[in-house]
Formats: C-alpha cells, structure tokens, sequence
C-alpha cells in the first residue's frame, strides 16, 4: 500500500513538473496576467497612480475622457520589474470612442520630453469615430497600428475594430527586423536604426528629439492620454 502511494505521488509530481516545464520552455513572461500590478509603476514615479485599477480582470485606465484640445496626460506607466531588449510583445486591449492611447518600448526615464520623446510607440486609437469627435484630421502615422510618426500601417491587411471591442497587438522586434501586428494581421515591418530608419527620424516628428529611439534596451510602457483604457493578458517573450 506504501509502495503504491508513493508511484502515485511521484506521478503526480512528474505530472505537475512537465506542465510546469511546458509553461517555463513557452519562455512568456506575463507583465499583467489579470490579478496582480506587481511590476507596475508611474513613468518617473515610485508607485502606480491610483487611476489604474484591475477592473473584471483588465488593467483599467480609470478616468474621464477628454478631447485632445483639452489633454492634460502625464499617467502614464512603466512595467518596472525588468528592462527588454529584443522580444515578442502581445497583449489585447480595447478603448472607447474617441480613445487614444499607445504602447511603448525601449523607454527609458529622467528623459526631457517624456516618452513620447524617448521611445518607439505602437500606436492605439478609435480610428473610426477619433476625427469625428475631436474635429480634426489624423494622418496614418497617428492611427492604430502605426509606428507612431515613423512607420505607416498597411491598409490592405489592417483590421479595424469598432471603439469597445477586443483588439490583438503583437510587437516582435529584433536589430534585423521589427514587426507591428493587429488582429492577427502584419500591418506593420521595418529595420531599425537603418539608413531609412535615421533618413525618416531627420525628416520627421522626431528630427529635434535626438534620443528618440536610440535606447537598445528599456521598459514596456502605456500611455495616459486622457482616455479610458483597458489591456489584459499582457505577456513577452525574450529574442
């Protein structure tokens, strides 16, 4: 009988060991898994603003959404626990009408201009109803899914979802390669730090911002831009 407990224990331990090892080989690490903020914190702060709360298991943006003439900004929130240099990001977000928001990487703090200033943005919005709103007129560079002021999404495979739905975003970034995925499609690729790459940062949003996007390492981070926000399953796979 002794012997017998002792299989069946040691199976179940071998058994919960393999399930163990299938989720550390997966190599994901979960930033927000939908119970805990541990990690997260104010870009520039020591503690994360009392605005973002867990809400039915989504990392919530709790406030009151503003026009973009009236945007006062300056929530915005870094996962602290570790920094990142090559990666695949995914999370799934969703935002409502009017909404805008992005997601940062390679950011780094104590910077003059914020991160904005700083670090590479894939862009997120309310594509369909933002113009509407705010009355006034977006470039692509500004739309979901963009490598905000730098790299325009490909119209032909983005999918546009209405302002409440459920949204995919995958940032894969390599030195060789970055890729920029909406809803399961590509929208987005480009070589970073490429002559293209420079000739696009002189020419642009960014001309006057020399260490925007010079950092080869640095924190994931969301952006407050006066508007309700909602992220969950938020995970990343080192390169």
């Amino acid at each position: 009988m002794k012997k017998l407990f002792l299989l069946t224990f040691l199976a179940a331990t071998v058994s919960a060991c393999n399930s163990s090892s299938k989720t550390e080989d997966d190599g994901w690490i979960y930033l927000f898994d939908g119970t805990s903020t541990e990690g997260w914190r104010a870009y520039n702060g020591d503690k994360l603003p009392s605005q973002w709360v867990i809400e039915d298991g989504a990392l919530t943006f709790d406030t009151e959404k503003r026009l973009e003439s009236e945007r006062q900004g300056g929530k915005d929130i870094i996962y602290a626990a570790e920094e990142f240099d090559n990666f695949e990001l995914y999370l799934e977000w969703k935002i409502p009408e009017g909404g805008n928001s992005g997601v940062f990487y390679h950011l780094k703090e104590g910077i003059e201009g914020g991160p904005a200033a700083v670090s590479p943005e894939y862009q997120l919005l309310d594509d369909l109803k933002w113009e509407e709103i705010n009355n006034a007129k977006l470039e692509e560079w500004q739309k979901t899914g963009a490598d905000y002021a730098m790299h325009l999404p490909d119209l032909t495979q983005k999918i546009v979802k209405p302002a409440g739905e459920w949204n995919t975003t995958k940032i894969i970034f390599t030195p060789e390669r970055v890729e920029h995925w909406l809803n399961g499609k590509m929208i987005v690729s480009f070589v970073p730090w490429s002559d293209d790459w420079y000739e696009r940062k002189a020419a642009g949003k960014w001309k006057d911002y020399p260490k925007y996007g010079s950092f080869k390492t640095g924190y994931i981070g969301l952006q407050d831009h006066d508007s309700p926000l909602w992220f969950k399953n938020i995970k990343i796979r080192k390169l």
